[in-house]
């Protein structure tokens, strides 16, 4: 029995707000599809013009820089090839960096609560 659960959140190199209209949905549908195939739950996903906040169950296959790695390295090649102008202004998409937190010393609700009421553009 196990119980995994990590708030990732990321950010556009430079954190250029590009997550925007079609973008931010074929993100939200690649992070799904992702989530889907490492059989990962999402419990709350909210996609800002500037970072991306995801909160993820995992089993122990997936450690959180691997659950990052891979869902930034996917949606970056597939977004950077369907938006050119995703490569005409970013050297890539992403910044290396990323915030991860375990889900333990506070609920699954105030997490969900937290994403949740992150100001929508």
């Amino acid at each position: 029995m196990f119980s995994l659960k990590y708030h990732l959140v990321w950010c556009p190199k430079y954190r250029k707000p590009v997550l925007e209209g079609p973008v931010a949905k074929r993100l939200e549908s690649l992070i799904r599809d992702k989530a889907k195939e490492l059989e990962l739950t999402i419990h709350a996903l909210k996609i800002m013009p500037d970072h991306t906040h995801l909160f993820v169950e995992s089993d122990p296959r997936w450690c959180p820089a691997e659950i990052a790695s891979r869902i930034k390295g996917y949606t970056s090649h597939i977004l950077r090839g369907e938006f050119a102008h995703l490569r005409s202004r970013l050297p890539t998409l992403w910044s290396r960096s990323y915030f991860i937190a375990t889900v333990g010393s506070v609920t699954d609700a105030a997490v969900q609560k937290y994403i949740e009421s992150q100001k929508g553009f």
